[in-house]
C-alpha cells in the first residue's frame, strides 16, 4: 500500500498535464488547467497530502519520503512563482544526485553505509554485499538524474512528463529487482546454514 501510495502524486500530476486547457466548475468557481504549472500545483498538493497519510498510518516518516516532498514542494514552488518549467523538471535530478551523494558518502562515514542503515534490521548480509549494493544504488540515482534531464531537453515538454510517470515505475522495479539478485544467493545460503545447524541439534 505504501508502494502504491508514493506513486499517487506523479499519477496525478500526468492526470492534470493531460487536460490542459479543461475547466473546472464548482458553483461560481471556475479554473481553466494550465498544463505543467497546474500539474506542478497538483503534485505539490498531493505530495502534501501524501506525506500526511504516510506519517498517519506509519507514525513515522522515512527520512528519502520528508526529503523528497521539500524537493516537490521548493521546486514547485519555484517553477510556480517564476513561471519556469526548468524548475520542476530539474527536480528529479537534483534529489537523485543529491540521494547517490547521501549514498556514495555514507561509505566513507560510520561503521554503516546508508542502505545496511536503511535494510540492516531485516537482512543479515556480509559486509562486501553491502557496499556492492550501495554503489549499485548510488549508480542507479547518478543515471537516473542524467537519463531525467536528456528526455528533458531532447524531447517535448509532454514526452517528458510521460517519461517522469512510467519511468519512475520502471527504475524502481528495476533497482528492486537488481537488489534482490545480489541479495538472494546470500539469503539461500543463510537459511541452509540456519538449517544445517538445525539438524544437527535433533537427536
Amino acid at each position: 500500500m505504501k508502494q502504491l501510495l508514493e506513486f499517487i502524486p506523479i499519477i496525478l500530476f500526468v492526470v492534470a498535464y493531460k487536460f490542459d486547457g479543461s475547466t473546472i466548475s464548482l458553483g461560481d468557481w471556475q479554473y481553466t488547467l494550465d498544463g505543467i504549472f497546474s500539474a506542478t500545483a497538483v503534485l505539490m498538493i498531493a505530495t502534501v497530502v501524501q506525506v500526511a497519510l504516510m506519517w498517519l498510518i506509519d507514525k513515522q516518516l522515512e527520512k528519502r519520503l520528508l526529503w523528497t516532498g521539500l524537493a516537490v514542494v521548493i521546486f514547485g514552488s519555484a517553477t510556480l512563482l517564476l513561471r519556469d518549467e526548468t524548475f520542476i523538471q530539474w527536480k528529479p535530478s537534483v534529489f537523485n544526485w543529491g540521494m547517490a551523494i547521501a549514498f556514495a558518502g555514507s561509505q566513507f562515514i560510520g561503521e554503516r553505509n546508508l542502505l545496511e542503515r536503511i535494510m540492516g534490521a531485516h537482512l543479515a548480509l556480509p559486509a562486501t554485499i553491502w557496499t556492492r549494493l550501495c554503489w549499485i544504488w548510488v549508480a542507479h540515482f547518478t543515471v537516473v538524474g542524467v537519463l531525467n534531464l536528456v528526455v528533458a531537453y531532447r524531447f517535448s515538454e509532454a514526452a517528458w512528463v510521460d517519461y517522469k510517470l512510467y519511468s519512475g515505475f520502471a527504475f524502481t522495479l528495476f533497482i528492486m529487482v537488481i537488489t534482490a539478485v545480489v541479495v538472494g544467493p546470500h539469503i539461500k545460503a543463510d537459511t541452509t546454514g540456519k538449517d544445517t545447524a538445525e539438524n544437527d541439534l535433533r537427536p
